[in-house]
């Protein structure tokens, strides 16, 4: 296990990460321990309730954030014909068909996330699976990805539309703003993000479903959050 430094150990020593804090003042405190010298991103960690090995339990979707995570994302837009202008209007980063997609099989990979309609999957799934697959950006209608209005899709995920999905512990971890927001923006994100979950839950999962929910920035300490 990796030792923390100096000022991570001073700063988690302003914590108990054990002992669970109403949301507003989970938040504060999170935003209280982003110390370093740019806008730290701060993520929920969720642990669940299920057993992802099994089929049944897995847990995945999409959420819009009210206030967006505070990142610029850069989309590229996989589609043809009048789906071209649609995209661009949107605001995708580049668009493109056929000619993308070999741009991205030749190890181009200047975006965050990517989105196509489904007149495009017969390629991507052939060229691209293996390549977007392992990075978590292949296309998929479950996430929300691949759609016949395009521009709508480009609009939510320029707009904070996050993608999350249960790892293979059964925790979700998933961006939920900034250093910079204000506590009660990140405690907005985090209820989305929960309401979100629980849409989201299983039939198949048994028992509490929500089992515990960390904040942590980018270089801080955790701080568990009162369910």
């Amino acid at each position: 296990m990796a030792k923390h430094g100096k000022r991570y150990r001073d700063l988690a020593g302003k914590v108990d990460r054990h002992v669970p804090l109403p949301v507003e003042e989970a938040t504060t405190q999170v935003k209280a321990l982003a110390t370093a010298k740019f806008d730290e991103t701060i993520e929920a960690h969720v642990r669940l309730g299920v057993d992802p090995r099994k089929s049944d339990q897995t847990v995945r979707g999409t959420v819009a954030l009210p206030h967006g995570t505070g990142k610029s994302v850069r989309v590229a837009a996989l589609t043809q014909g009048d789906k071209v202008a649609e995209a661009e209007a949107a605001g995708a980063d580049v668009v493109g068909g056929d000619d993308l997609v070999e741009r991205i099989a030749g190890g181009w990979f200047e975006f965050d996330a990517v989105v196509a309609s489904p007149d495009m999957m017969a390629a991507i799934g052939s060229k691209l699976g293996r390549i977007l697959g392992p990075k978590g950006l292949l296309p998929n209608p479950k996430a929300g990805t691949v759609g016949p209005d395009i521009g709508s899709i480009v609009r939510d995920i320029k707009a904070g539309r996050i993608e999350f999905r249960a790892d293979k512990t059964g925790v979700v971890h998933a961006p939920i703003g900034k250093a910079s927001f204000g506590a009660e923006q990140l405690a907005e994100n985090l209820a989305a993000l929960r309401q979100a979950l629980d849409a989201a839950k299983p039939e198949a999962a048994k028992g509490q479903y929500v089992r515990t929910v960390y904040l942590t920035s980018t270089m801080g300490p955790s701080v568990r959050v009162a369910i």
